[in-house]
């Protein structure tokens, strides 16, 4: 397999930016338990913001696949509330990239977390999901 193309590397950072809507909420099966960010939706922002980082340095025959997550939800945001998402990337290894990715409301903490990413052949992953 082929490497990513360079220039990543550890402290690469991309932020994001979201304003807390109703679809965000807690809930389930339909039903809004709480009416602010959901730790589901965080999760979510914080596999698209560490994605955000490895898009440009993907090859045509490579893809990224989320491997695991991990996330404290630390305060609520209610509807309207604008969030900062920022990933920075703290390890690289092989194939493999991890980031630790901060969740704000102007300097109020609302999550930490980490998500690690592989970055595998399509070929690969088409195999993997039984699409070959």
């Amino acid at each position: 397999m082929k490497k990513l193309k360079a220039g990543l590397k550890e402290g690469t950072q991309k932020s994001l930016s979201v304003k807390v809507t109703p679809s965000m909420f807690a809930q389930f099966e339909g039903k809004v338990v709480h009416p602010v960010y959901s730790t589901a939706t965080m999760v979510y922002h914080m596999e698209w913001v560490s994605r955000q980082i490895i898009l440009p340095f993907l090859e045509e025959e490579e893809e990224g696949m989320g491997a695991e997550v991990s996330v404290k939800h630390l305060s609520p945001a209610a509807e309207g509330t604008e969030l900062v998402l920022e990933a920075t990337v703290i390890s690289l290894n092989r194939n493999s990239i991890l980031t630790e990715v901060t969740v704000k409301a102007g300097e109020r903490l609302v999550g930490t977390g980490e998500v690690k990413q592989a970055v595998l052949p399509k070929s690969k992953i088409n195999r993997i999901i039984g699409q070959d």
